[in-house]
């Protein structure tokens, strides 16, 4: 399974230099980024600008930026239809600019002591539709494991990151239970995390690198030989070779 998100950055066209306010809003994983880039730009201007980093999804984004609330706006994925007819319709120009690449990380609490490595079909099971309500328990998704409830936590609805999870994972872009703990803001998952052990949820790879200490990373097997043999953690070097 390829867990690489294209991380970019979209400039409206009408965007000046001598701006004293330069508004940006989007994705949970493209915010560290942006937000250093920021810093060290109103360092240069001496005051002269000032530049907001908002986070909001990158559905969340988009809206706002082809409503023209924000000059820039950060996604990790492409820009969709519908959300270019928006732009086009209020009169939005922009310009695309790819600036990384991240991975989807899939994480438990460092005390759990069950789980190495999941496969497809079991984070499948846990996130479909049709698990809400119905897969409540550890046990339920491998006999071995404890008869204790699991606690989801996930990237939120308007992210991209929650889009590619779920296409990945259930077959469906947007299709997933609804009862898990979700939200734009990837340091709000990061504390949900690590403060419970019955915990199991999935961000952006950048989140996990700035928390490892309080986070355990699980392998996922996709059962596809043709993509290598057994589970596959998102590190540095899988994600730039696209495992």
């Amino acid at each position: 399974m390829k867990s690489i998100i294209t991380v970019q950055i979209i400039f409206t066209c009408t965007i000046t230099y001598a701006a004293q306010i330069i508004k940006i809003d989007g994705s949970s994983t493209v915010y560290p980024i942006t937000e250093a880039v920021a810093e060290e730009f109103q360092k240069i201007e001496k005051g002269k600008t000032r530049v907001t980093v908002g986070i909001s999804g990158t559905g969340g984004g988009f809206k706002k930026f082809c409503n023209g609330e924000t000059d820039i706006s950060n996604a990790s994925r492409p820009i969709k239809p519908t959300e270019v007819e928006l732009c086009k319709k209020n009169s939005i120009e922009y310009i695309e600019l790819p600036v990384a690449y991240d991975g989807i990380a899939l994480m438990i609490n460092p005390k759990n002591n069950w789980v190495s490595h999941m496969t497809v079909k079991e984070l499948k099971k846990i996130w479909e539709p049709a698990a809400q309500g119905k897969i409540k328990k550890w046990n339920q998704i491998r006999t071995a494991w404890p008869d204790k409830e699991i606690h989801l936590f996930g990237a939120g609805v308007d992210s991209g990151t929650y889009d590619y999870f779920t296409e990945a994972i259930v077959g469906k872009e947007h299709s997933s239970r609804g009862d898990f703990t979700s939200s734009e803001d990837d340091n709000v998952l990061v504390q949900g995390i690590s403060t419970d052990v019955l915990s199991l949820g999935f961000f952006g790879m950048a989140y996990y690198e700035n928390n490892k200490d309080k986070l355990k990373l699980v392998g996922i097997d996709d059962e596809n030989d043709a993509n290598g043999k057994g589970p596959i953690l998102p590190t540095y070097d899988n994600i730039l070779k696209g495992i």
